[in-house]
């Protein structure tokens, strides 16, 4: 089947597509206030209706919090599995937004025309890219290029607790040769990217205590033992002074990045200096042999996220604490064993503990990383396809942060994800004034129409 026609469908239907995004944007399904579980309702069955429409076979599933969207449709090629969110974050505060958030409207701005509501970057502006690309499929065919599986979720925002159940309840029928995903960010304006690689989290508390009560430290500064001090210290020893973690076997699982890969990364011009300079900072503080784009998508850490102890509050008092805390967080890479990795962390700890101070630990989650195997057909064929439709070439990338339901895809239904997405730094998602860019929306149609051409051979 041509690709032509269906590109030339998606140009002189675009005014169709903006307003068929509109009335899904006016639907106001935030899922994490319980005021508005009928709003997510009339969002997925909005969907559904709009799915069937197309030829899909469509259906809103329901589940102890918000339905999921399950539709099929199309046969032969590659089977893909396409997943977005319907619900959006609350649009709070409402006096810093220039516009009712659910009354979308097309604004023009110094860098071009904008779609500005809540949810139009993240996700329903995303999700509808794939959607109106397999309607001009549709309508120029009179069917689908492949078999396509589409898996939309109500509950993404307020942390997916019906998400794993409902994986595993179905996943038969969800399985897929590979899964995409339109959640993330073009590299920049004018650079697509299809991120391959997202960072597992370990979150870990540590609080450390001394003497038996808050102490005066004129009476026993010096003699009793300060928890802070042993803490800071413990602290401060978890790195060396070259950037490295210093938790025994911390690093078993890291691999090393291929030639091929790291040349497509230095290909993108990633402007490390300038990266630092927006937050006020002019020198990398992380593994000294390794650049900044490799620390942020292909690296470990372990960073600290809060620390208290003693008196924190106006003025000054003159305490020695009988505790001290610290909450810890570790972004892991390739194969690392969180559980393991939280194991080697507590016994590093108590084995640095003075005379007089115990430790006690909270934790605060576990996932490891998800890498996609890259060496799947269906991945250098998007990345392909995207490059025709950019200006500049498609790279496989990696994220800093995680998308947890990659990693679903991968331990539950045994398949690969490739997150595709259209979205851009300044679409202020979770923000007042979140805005989706025409120009995104557009070429995202088209740029899914030139994947499913690609898959379908």
């Amino acid at each position: 089947m041509s690709l032509t026609p269906v590109l030339t469908r998606i140009d002189s239907d675009l005014d169709g597509a903006l307003d068929r995004l509109m009335e899904l944007l006016r639907i106001p399904s935030i899922s994490t206030d319980p005021a508005y579980k009928q709003e997510c309702a009339k969002a997925a069955d909005w969907l559904v209706e709009d799915l069937k429409s197309i030829g899909f076979e469509a259906s809103s599933r329901p589940t102890p919090g918000h339905p999921m969207v399950v539709a099929q449709g199309g046969e032969g090629g590659t089977h893909v599995l396409f997943y977005g969110h319907y619900d959006v974050q609350p649009a709070d505060p409402l006096e810093l937004w220039n516009r009712d958030p659910f009354d979308p409207a097309i604004e023009d701005t110094a860098n071009g025309k904008v779609i500005r509501a809540r949810g139009s970057s993240d996700d329903k502006g995303q999700l509808m890219t794939f959607v109106e690309a397999c309607r001009a499929w549709v309508a120029e065919h009179g069917k689908l290029p492949c078999k396509i599986t589409i898996f939309f979720e109500g509950e993404e925002e307020s942390g997916s607790p019906s998400l794993i159940p409902f994986l595993k309840e179905h996943a038969d029928e969800l399985k897929a040769d590979v899964a995409l995903i339109c959640d993330t960010d073009l590299f920049d304006y004018d650079t697509p990217a299809i991120t391959t690689m997202l960072r597992g989290l370990l979150g870990q508390e540590v609080t450390i205590t001394g003497p038996s009560k808050d102490l005066h430290s004129g009476m026993y500064g010096g003699p009793a033992i300060n928890p802070i001090r042993v803490l800071t210290k413990i602290c401060a020893n978890m790195h060396d002074e070259n950037g490295r973690i210093t938790v025994p076997n911390f690093y078993d699982g890291v691999p090393e990045l291929s030639d091929d890969l790291l040349s497509q990364w230095d290909a993108l011009g990633f402007d490390a200096e300038g990266f630092l300079k927006e937050v006020g900072l002019d020198t990398p503080a992380g593994e000294k042999d390794k650049s900044v784009l490799e620390q942020i998508w292909a690296r470990p850490t372990a960073e600290f996220n809060g620390i208290t102890g003693g008196y924190t509050g106006d003025g000054f008092k003159t305490v020695l604490p009988s505790q001290a805390s610290a909450k810890i967080s570790f972004r892991l890479v390739g194969t690392q064993d969180p559980l393991k990795i939280r194991e080697n962390f507590q016994n590093w700890v108590k084995e640095q503990l003075p005379p007089d101070c115990s430790v006690t630990f909270k934790d605060h989650g576990a996932g490891p990383a998800s890498v996609m195997a890259t060496s799947n057909p269906a991945f250098e064929k998007a990345r392909l396809a995207l490059t025709d439709e950019w200006p500049n070439a498609a790279a496989f990338t990696g994220s800093g942060g995680s998308i947890p339901v990659a990693g679903y895809f991968k331990t539950i239904l045994d398949m690969d994800a490739m997150l595709i997405g259209f979205a851009l730094e300044d679409d202020s998602i979770h923000s007042p004034n979140e805005k989706y860019d025409v120009r995104s929306f557009h070429k995202g149609i088209r740029s899914w129409a030139r994947i499913l051409s690609e898959l379908s051979a």
